[in-house]
């Protein structure tokens, strides 16, 4: 008992702070690729304590709900976006001799299924908020999901072909070095639908501001409209961090297997990084162009690695 409140009190603690330094870390680094200083005075130092700055700027607004809006959904939606990430967050393995939240036999599929209920969330915003830019990122929204859902599970599926198992850990367990170039298209698969599923730039049409103002979170405000911010860095600390298990081997390295965890969080940070350099780098993909991606370059690409797999699995044996 007191071993799985322990568990989970130390998931908490990531779902909460790992989070806030990969945003404080997204405006750093962003300000620094684009040669300009950013906020540099709360709290000293190169302004560490912007972001702390942010939360209490947002807790002090007001919550508004429209008029005309569906007051349980909208209020409903920011926990529906958040929270999914939290379960997914304790099935995912930290370093080897059971260093996870929970271990589950299907850990992958669970991962899966419970990322895409995070969706949800953001279509119940756009519906309920009685906007039309709101209702057109909704539907945009789900539109990416079903698109970029695929090649993700594709990917996934190849990995667990390799392994032979469903289990997070399991696949661990069997992950060879030889698999990075082994799963090398799997891995850019998974990694790039992850990054449309979270609507991150350039996939970032269901918010384009600069067409449909913020898409379905346009009529939040204060702390609900945070929560929504907060889904975000917690989307790109779970694909990353998926990704650094199921393609890049997760806490083997270089280091003993008791520093497997710091290994881990390492190749997830390195991973989030890339998701702030392609934010700064790429511009915002037209919807169109986004669904060509997804069904004429993704899909293929990864039903050519599930293909690679599967000859390879059998030449094996």
């Amino acid at each position: 008992m007191l071993d799985t409140l322990l568990r989970c009190v130390a998931t908490l603690v990531v779902f909460l702070t790992f989070p806030l330094v990969i945003g404080q870390t997204e405006h750093k680094v962003m300000a620094h690729m684009q040669g300009r200083l950013g906020p540099m005075y709360a709290g000293g130092f190169h302004g560490w304590a912007q972001l702390v700055a942010d939360g209490v700027k947002f807790a002090q607004k007001e919550d508004i709900v429209p008029a005309g809006a569906d007051r349980r959904i909208f209020q409903l939606a920011p926990a529906v976006s958040l929270l999914p990430y939290l379960f997914v967050l304790l099935a995912i393995p930290v370093g080897p001799d059971g260093l996870v939240g929970q271990a589950i036999d299907a850990g992958l599929f669970f991962v899966l299924a419970v990322m895409g209920v995070g969706v949800i969330g953001k279509l119940m915003a756009g519906w309920a908020s009685a906007n039309k830019f709101s209702l057109l990122g909704g539907l945009r929204t789900a539109a990416q999901l079903m698109s970029y859902e695929l090649p993700m599970v594709l990917a996934a599926a190849s990995v667990a072909m390799a392994a032979g198992t469903l289990s997070l850990p399991g696949i661990l367990d069997a992950w060879q070095w030889y698999w990075i170039p082994w799963q090398l298209i799997g891995a850019f698969v998974f990694f790039t639908a992850g990054l449309a599923e979270l609507q991150r730039p350039p996939f970032d049409m269901p918010v384009a501001d600069s067409e449909i103002i913020f898409g379905a979170y346009t009529e939040y405000t204060g702390l609900r409209f945070a929560l929504f911010l907060l889904s975000e860095y917690v989307g790109i600390l779970v694909v990353s961090g998926l990704t650094a298990v199921l393609f890049l081997g997760g806490w083997h390295g270089p280091l003993p297997d008791e520093l497997g965890w710091l290994w881990t969080i390492l190749k997830t940070f390195a991973l989030a990084f890339v998701v702030i350099w392609l934010r700064v780098t790429y511009p915002r993909l037209r919807e169109d162009q986004l669904m060509r991606f997804a069904w004429l370059v993704l899909i293929p690409l990864a039903l050519v690695q599930l293909a690679l797999t599967g000859i390879i699995k059998v030449a094996i044996s």
